[in-house]
């Protein structure tokens, strides 16, 4: 809530507007919140400090000055609500447009980050260490400020860019399994000088949007109120910010990428399969690194975590449920919903709190949309790392039979099929270590002696599976482009594992540039002198763009490692979607 006597306070007739103006919300480099300058203290601060103002690049937002500032070859502005607050009543609501800026703000540091969920990773003592330093972040505190008053957006552009530049736009969609993730932890800075550097100049934004309990509540009661998958609804909302006001900035609302990682991944493919494929003209083309259309099931399948919340929250005798959970006080919400399996404990990337079939924004499975042909006809890159599932696999080590792994599967994932049918996937994937994950690592990291045969059943049904999917059934309705990443290989357990190639896509990295050249040029591989030429994949040629350690650090190779599996695979969750 805004703070009594701040320059941002609403008046009560704003208060009662049907037509609010925005309030933009102080931005916090550390754990306090510091006071926004007021207009008029901004208007004092340039007559003191002209030599700075001077150098503060500024844009206009509907009747305000948005004021950011410069960072060598780019100019900055972040911090920027996008809706308003989905705080108080608005908690568990659809994300309000700000109708209109009206009061002149200053956009130079991240807003709040939206509440994370706890998450913990317990690693065996006999793990090496660099696995242990690659994974050191899971659980650790986030040192940001958190608020449910947190839906902002952060534009970076070229300093000399002009509302007429018309500038080509990245959107980023953070990943963190719909629990954690927030825009700072990636640096979109390298991206755009990077653009420069390619001579293809690029406009970058990335955005918050609702996680955990605030934005993928799911039940019965969610479905009723026409309420799920806020989260997604955050982004849709971002994403129209984005075309009402990018322009401003020196980008091009007609020339939008959308690009996401992991969840941000499994994000963007939502926003191609809903509405019946039409996109709107949101954007025109999409990346996705490691996530697919999802084979998620009805809303109602994650019941048992609302009723837990409810319980957990004394919300269990309240005639409206969903109500009560507005009204509830933050730090109760938030220990019952830390108190919910999250993505390192045992049941792993079986979560609490995904997308899911919501009757509005999902009208069926992700996948069963693909098949209909419900999906927004832009061209698309699509990409997996090969140890996709070695980062997920810790959480299960006394899991060391077939019989075990079988049970595990059914008690998670698929409760409604049969252990003979999971079994006959499962048969696929041989117990020899050799064939596990890390891939083609030999009978090295065999932490248990299932450990790398559930790393790679892990990663083919959450990963690998959908991504194969999607391009099998896309490519020759859309230009498509497919990669594998498999730099990284020696790293222990591990190997080229989950988010892997963000070190890459956000360093400056050869990945980086083919992302660039995309969404620059709709083709990934064009101005590429010297480069291998990554070809469109297709059903008769489906090739991917391949990223090796080594010499040869680029090539290509044919899309067909364990077909019969993530087949069969595929079609289990297809059949029984979780």
């Amino acid at each position: 809530m805004l703070a009594k006597g701040s320059p941002w306070e609403e008046s009560d007739d704003e208060r009662n507007n049907d037509r609010p103006e925005a309030h933009p919300r102080a931005s916090p480099r550390h754990h306090r919140r510091p006071m926004v300058p007021s207009s008029a203290f901004l208007f004092l601060l340039l007559q003191v400090a002209p030599s700075i103002a001077a150098q503060a690049p500024t844009v206009q937002l509907d009747h305000a000055t948005v004021t950011g500032f410069t960072n060598g070859t780019l100019k900055q502005f972040l911090g920027i609500p996008y809706v308003r607050p989905p705080v108080g009543p608005l908690r568990l609501r659809l994300p309000e447009p700000i109708p209109s800026y009206k009061q002149n703000f200053v956009a130079t540091a991240y807003g709040p980050i939206c509440p994370q969920m706890q998450q913990t990773l317990v690693l065996p003592d006999d793990v090496p260490e660099i696995v242990r330093e690659e994974m050191g972040s899971i659980g650790a505190p986030i040192p940001l400020n958190q608020s449910e008053d947190c839906l902002t957006v952060n534009v970076m552009a070229p300093a000399d860019a002009t509302p007429h530049s018309k500038l080509p736009v990245l959107v980023w969609i953070y990943g963190g399994g719909f629990e954690i993730g927030y825009p700072s932890s990636t640096d979109g800075s390298v991206l755009v000088n990077q653009s420069i550097a390619l001579g293809s100049p690029i406009v970058y934004v990335s955005l918050n949007y609702r996680l955990n309990v605030f934005g993928f509540l799911a039940s019965k009661e969610v479905k009723e109120a026409g309420l799920g998958n806020l989260g997604l609804r955050d982004q849709r909302e971002a994403m129209r910010w984005v075309q009402r006001y990018i322009g401003q900035f020196g980008g091009d609302p007609q020339k939008v990428t959308i690009w996401g990682e992991s969840a941000g991944a499994i994000s963007t493919a939502s926003h191609l399969v809903t509405n019946g494929g039409n996109n709107e003209g949101l954007f025109r083309a999409a990346i996705m690194d490691s996530g697919a259309p999802l084979w998620v099931g009805d809303i109602t399948h994650g019941q048992p975590y609302y009723d837990f919340i409810v319980q957990h929250t004394g919300c269990s005798r309240a005639r409206d449920t969903l109500d009560c959970l507005r009204k509830a006080p933050f730090d109760t919400l938030m220990r019952a919903t830390n108190s919910t399996p999250d993505l390192f404990s045992y049941q792993s990337l079986a979560e609490s709190f995904i997308v899911r079939v919501d009757g509005v924004f999902l009208t069926d499975n992700p996948q069963q949309l693909v098949k209909r042909g419900s999906v927004s006809k832009v061209p698309f890159i699509n990409g997996v790392n090969d140890d996709e599932g070695t980062l997920f696999s810790f959480t299960a080590l006394n899991i060391t039979t077939n019989d075990q792994l079988v049970d595990y599967w059914q008690q998670f994932f698929l409760p409604n099929a049969s252990k003979a049918e999971i079994e006959s996937v499962f048969a696929l994937y041989p117990e020899d270590p050799a064939a596990g994950s890390p891939f083609d690592t030999g009978d090295e990291n065999v932490l248990t002696p299932q450990f790398k045969r559930y790393a790679a059943i892990m990663g083919d049904l959450v990963f690998q599976g959908p991504h194969r999917f999607f391009l099998q059934h896309r490519a020759d309705l859309q230009p498509t482009w497919a990669y594998l990443y498999k730099r990284g290989k020696a790293t222990p357990y591990l190997g080229s594992f989950h988010g892997t190639e963000l070190t890459n896509a956000y360093g400056g990295g050869d990945l980086a540039a083919h992302f660039i050249r995309f969404v620059a040029t709709l083709n990934p591989s064009s101005n590429s002198s010297g480069d291998v030429t990554w070809p469109r994949y297709t059903t008769k040629s489906p090739q991917k763009l391949t990223f090796l350690d080594g010499d040869v650090p680029l090539t290509i190779t044919n899309d067909d490692y364990r077909v019969e599996a993530i087949s069969a695979a595929t079609d289990l969750l297809l059949k029984y979607p979780y």
